[in-house]
C-alpha cells in the first residue's frame, strides 16, 4: 500500500481551507435567516397611530348628548427665535390639547383654537403660543 506523497502540512491546510469555504456560507445563511425572522416579527406588532388619539369634532358632528368636562388651555412661551416649532404651531397645539384631554378622561375635543403672537422688549423677541379647546365626554 502506497501512501500519497504530500509535503509536510500542506494537505492539512488544504483540508482546513476547504472546510472554511463550506462553513462561511452556512453561517451567512443562518445570520440572514435570523435577521429576516426578526424583521418579520416586528411587522406583527401594532404601533399606535394618530388615529388612536381623541377626535376633534365640529358642532355639526355632535349628534349624541355630551357633558363638558372643562376648558383646556396650554401655553408655551419662548424667548428668541423658536426654530423648532414655528412651521408646525397648529400640530403642536392640537397634540398638547389632546394630551391634556386624555388625562381628564375625555371622549372628544370641540372648538379648538391655536394662536401665537410675538412681542419684542428690547433686543430679545418673545413668542407666546396658546392652544385651547373644550373637552367633552359622551353620555
Amino acid at each position: 500500500m502506497q501512501r500519497p506523497t504530500c509535503p509536510e502540512g500542506i494537505c492539512r491546510k488544504e483540508g482546513i481551507s476547504n472546510m472554511r469555504t463550506v462553513v462561511k456560507p452556512v453561517i451567512l445563511f443562518t445570520i440572514l435567516l435570523i435577521l429576516s425572522t426578526l424583521l418579520n416579527c416586528c411587522s406583527i406588532i401594532r404601533l399606535p397611530s394618530r388615529n388612536d388619539s381623541l377626535p376633534i369634532l365640529s358642532q355639526d358632528e355632535l349628534i349624541r348628548p355630551y357633558v363638558k368636562l372643562g376648558r383646556i388651555q396650554v401655553t408655551r412661551e419662548t424667548f428668541g427665535p423658536d426654530y423648532s416649532l414655528t412651521p408646525d404651531i397648529k400640530a403642536w397645539g392640537l397634540a398638547a390639547v389632546r394630551q391634556e384631554a386624555e388625562k381628564m378622561g375625555a371622549d372628544a375635543i370641540i372648538l379648538p383654537e391655536v394662536t401665537g403672537h410675538t412681542t419684542s422688549s428690547g433686543l430679545i423677541p418673545s413668542t407666546e403660543y396658546r392652544a385651547s379647546a373644550i373637552a367633552i365626554k359622551f353620555k
